[in-house]
Parts: C-alpha cells; sequence; structure tokens
C-alpha cells in the first residue's frame, strides 16, 4: 500500500519508533492479512493523519501519549511510545514528572503500574537491550 498518508505516516513512525522496530512489526504483518491491514491503517491515519498535523511537535504528541497510555494502564503500548518519547528528546526527569502528574488523574495503580514500565525500559535502554517485540501495534 502506498498513498501520500501512508508514506508520510511511516517515515515518521520510523523517526518516533526506529528502523528496527517498525521493520520488525511490519515484516511479521506481512504473513498475516489480519496483522497487515492494522497496520496498514494505523500507518496511514493514525501516523499519516493525525501524527503528522501541525500545532504539536512530535515530542509533545509522545508526551501526552505517555499520560494517555498510563491512564488506560496499556502497559505494552507504553513501553513502546517511552522508547519513542526517549528517542525523541523526553528525558527521564520529564517522564517521572508525566507519572507523578497522572498519579491523582489516572488512579495511582495506574501510574505505579506506568512507573514499574518506565524502570524497566530505563534498565533496559541502559543494558543496550532491544526491548519491546512488535505484536501487530503501534
Amino acid at each position: 500500500m502506498s498513498s501520500t498518508h501512508f508514506d508520510q505516516g511511516m517515515a515518521l513512525k520510523r523517526k518516533v519508533l526506529g528502523d528496527d522496530y517498525v521493520d520488525r512489526a511490519w515484516a511479521e504483518a506481512q504473513n498475516d492479512d489480519f496483522a497487515k491491514a492494522m497496520q496498514q491503517v494505523m500507518t496511514e491515519a493514525g501516523w499519516g493523519t493525525v501524527w503528522i498535523r501541525p500545532g504539536i511537535e512530535v515530542k509533545t504528541r509522545l508526551m501526552l501519549n505517555l499520560a494517555m497510555l498510563t491512564a488506560l494502564n496499556r502497559p505494552h503500548e507504553l513501553a513502546i511510545h517511552l522508547r519513542g518519547a526517549i528517542r525523541n528528546g523526553v528525558t527521564r526527569d520529564q517522564v517521572r514528572e508525566i507519572l507523578i502528574h497522572t498519579g491523582p488523574y489516572c488512579g495511582w495503580p495506574a501510574t505505579l503500574d506506568a512507573v514499574r514500565v518506565a524502570r524497566r525500559v530505563f534498565a533496559e535502554i541502559e543494558a543496550g537491550e532491544a526491548g519491546e517485540t512488535p505484536v501487530g501495534s503501534g
């Protein structure tokens, strides 16, 4: 599939999540029509339409995602977007403050789960590990 939105979405997705992650997710999806369709739609509509809109820079969008994924208690996606946030300039201190800010609004249990995810991701990054395996996500 190729369209302007898909191509722009794929370029931005690579910038945020990294070539290795995107290549693995795309390769896994090619053998599964269900996953392939999801990857195409998410890339074109999510990344190629919503993420590229003007008015909010990518770093800010990633910070918003950290808060929203904490609120939704989605640890797998949180880990993926946390790596993207770090790759795009969000600092460890900013992540800490985002998570502290989610506590009273999202509930402390969801925030504590997010802290566990963040600690694991930071440890993996410091150890030089690849991290999350794509499962038809982001």
